[in-house]
């Protein structure tokens, strides 16, 4: 189980190398850490979970997650996307932000992710909430760039990590230092997985320098050790 942030982290580079030197084969459930941990909830279990801190804080104090082997993975925060060679407007300071969000035909964002719930709480704190929502473009869950592709929006706001995941979508920038919020995520193994020895693998190769690349080149600010020189 992973959440989205880490996805081309995962994709591109991770899974692929891990795949090829233990062949060891991944099946990997993908979802925004609120709604991992409602399955969670249900009862759904994995080998492995990724998501954001708050949430592994609560499975490990239950003893859902082995707390021996929770690692340090990466952090996130969020930006805007367009479309792949449309002018990417300045977003560097606060109030060019605002003139972008309310000057935009529209804007996807969504409702589940953590960069959605605090886009929601973001508008309504700078009194351009219903400017925005007039003509915002909202997804329970997923990528909010596909929206971009598809037409609907000509912006998007998510993780800049989940943003890129998205081909034909360029990154306008992170949001402002003041305003920016910042995820963090680890990953452990479950109590009770089925396939501790693969788990642990697994949980060694994100933790690995190779990883530590990818979640640089996937948008993310990496928490694992970069690989040494030799």
């Amino acid at each position: 189980m992973s959440a989205l942030a880490v996805e081309v982290a995962f994709k591109r580079w991770i899974v692929p190398g891990f795949e090829q030197q233990t062949g060891i084969r991944t099946d990997i459930i993908w979802d925004p850490t609120t709604v991992l941990m409602r399955r969670v909830r249900d009862g759904e279990r994995a080998d492995v979970i990724l998501a954001i801190d708050h949430a592994m804080d609560e499975l490990e104090k239950e003893s859902v997650i082995r707390r021996d082997t929770r690692i340090p993975i990466a952090r996130a925060m969020v930006g805007l996307g367009v479309r792949h060679g449309a002018p990417k407007p300045d977003i560097s300071t606060l109030e060019a932000l605002k003139d972008v969000l309310t000057g935009a035909r529209s804007v996807a964002y969504s409702l589940g992710g953590a960069s959605g719930i605090y886009f929601q709480d973001l508008i309504k704190r700078l009194g351009i909430a219903d400017e925005v929502n007039a003509r915002a473009v909202t997804i329970p869950a997923g990528f909010t760039a596909t929206k971009i592709i598809s037409g609907e929006a000509e912006f998007a706001v998510q993780q800049v990590s989940e943003l890129m995941s998205v081909d034909g979508v360029d990154i306008v920038g992170p949001f402002p230092d003041e305003i920016q919020t910042f995820t963090d995520f680890s990953a452990a193994i479950f109590t009770d997985a089925r396939h501790p020895d693969a788990a642990s693998a697994f949980l060694d190769a994100l933790g690995s320098g190779a990883a530590a690349t990818a979640y640089e080149k996937g948008g993310l600010t990496s928490f694992v050790p970069a690989p040494t020189a030799n």
